[in-house]
């Protein structure tokens, strides 16, 4: 007979849930600080993660700037050459963009993973918090043993636990999107990445070639959207391809709806905890890495000067380029995924190299939404009061 596990909390500096990118980057970089870090995690790795796969430049940079070298190639499939739909019709293809790579997720979060462990973080994958007690700065695991933290980081996704814990609930599923994904045969290797605007309301679909796969996918608003796997229905159907709808993955995307206090006191959220994902893209890993490192360095200089509490503070003044990008991708996003000024935008797209060029060195990190928008309303004339005072994160109907 096993004896029970003892109740004598186990302390740690810092403990951070949820071990994908941001969580993986957040223990890696307090490891590297010194400080003493458990890395929480529900599943077992490695594991796999419903996720388009897409890591875009500014991904790499990041990831660069934080491990101190770049990702093995096995991790990485490289392309540089996109096509764009809107309704079936092509708006032109780019060869020789920005580079993107893509990547399956089972491989990249098992390298982040095992590099912070590598780094010296404690290991509780496999495990799941029944109880995380703010006061005491505590958790208590499934099997009864107590951690204790000085500082908290929930990396735990968009249903996040540390989020619920500390505001009651993490998001709300009717402001942020929905996505299905299944993945599909092989395509040739010549094969560019596609993307279709308004494949979903006020979302996309995608086909991203990979080295396994492809990886197929539509998503969007999830209140705008009461019929998702109808719509990845008839994507699949646009590319040929068949698809059980019994084998549709979906996951929810907290793009549109980030966090404008990520946090309180010593407990910070990061990546998709925060809703750091981009409000046009969905793509999410970039701002995982780069958040999970600033709270990082946030909770070590906070510690470092005897003040816990003041680690939130410091975390939301380092986030003020991230969200500063938000916004201005929010302002952008009415123009690209509102019906009223879908034909404008599809003339404007498909007439001009330029702005579809833009579009992927935004998607590459190379430059900012705040640089792309101005060219755009050039181009769109007499849009930006009218995309202003559409009701944001609604159907067109709905408004």
């Amino acid at each position: 007979m096993s004896e029970p596990v003892s109740e004598q909390p186990i302390n740690f500096d810092l403990i951070v849930m949820g071990s994908g990118p941001a969580g993986g980057a957040a223990a890696y970089t307090a490891r590297k600080l010194g400080l003493r870090v458990a890395l929480i995690d529900k599943k077992a790795f490695p594991r796999d993660k419903l996720c388009g796969g897409l890591f875009s430049g500014r991904s790499l940079r990041y990831f660069t700037q934080i491990f101190d070298e770049a990702p093995s190639p096995e991790l990485l499939g490289r392309t540089r050459d996109v096509e764009f739909f809107l309704r079936g019709q092509s708006l032109g293809r780019l060869r020789d963009v920005p580079p993107l790579y893509m990547t399956m997720r089972w491989d990249l979060d098992g390298d982040i993973h095992s590099r912070a462990l590598n780094a010296g973080a404690v290991d509780f994958s496999g495990e799941s918090a029944r109880e995380i007690d703010l006061t005491a700065r505590k958790i208590t695991l499934r099997d009864g043993r107590v951690l204790a933290y000085k500082a908290l980081i929930g990396a735990d996704g968009v249903n996040s636990q540390v989020a619920r814990t500390l505001f009651g609930k993490a998001f709300d599923h009717d402001k942020i999107g929905f996505a299905l994904e299944v993945e599909g045969p092989v395509s040739p290797e010549d094969t560019p990445i596609r993307i279709d605007f308004s494949a979903a309301a006020w979302g996309y679909g995608w086909s991203f070639p990979k080295k396994a796969s492809t990886t197929i996918g539509v998503g969007g608003v999830h209140s705008a959207n009461p019929d998702m796997k109808g719509h990845m229905a008839k994507y699949m159907a646009l590319l040929g391809q068949e698809g059980d709808p019994k084998s549709f993955k979906g996951h929810f995307i907290p793009f549109g709806d980030f966090r404008k206090h990520p946090g309180q006191g010593a407990v910070l959220l990061c990546g998709d905890a925060a809703g750091l994902v981009d409000p046009i893209t969905g793509e999410g890993i970039a701002f995982a890495l780069k958040s999970g490192q600033l709270a990082a360095q946030s909770v070590a200089q906070a510690l470092a000067e005897g003040a816990p509490a003041s680690a939130y503070d410091r975390y939301k003044s380092s986030l003020k380029e991230i969200h500063r990008a938000m916004v201005f991708s929010r302002l952008l996003r009415p123009i690209i995924c509102l019906p009223r000024f879908e034909k404008a935008f599809a003339k404007a797209f498909s007439n001009s190299t330029t702005l579809r060029r833009q579009y992927m060195e935004v998607l590459a990190g190379e430059i900012e939404y705040q640089q792309m928008i101005w060219p755009v309303l050039r181009r769109l004339p007499g849009l930006l009061g009218r995309a202003l005072l559409a009701p944001f994160g609604r159907s067109d109907k709905a408004s």
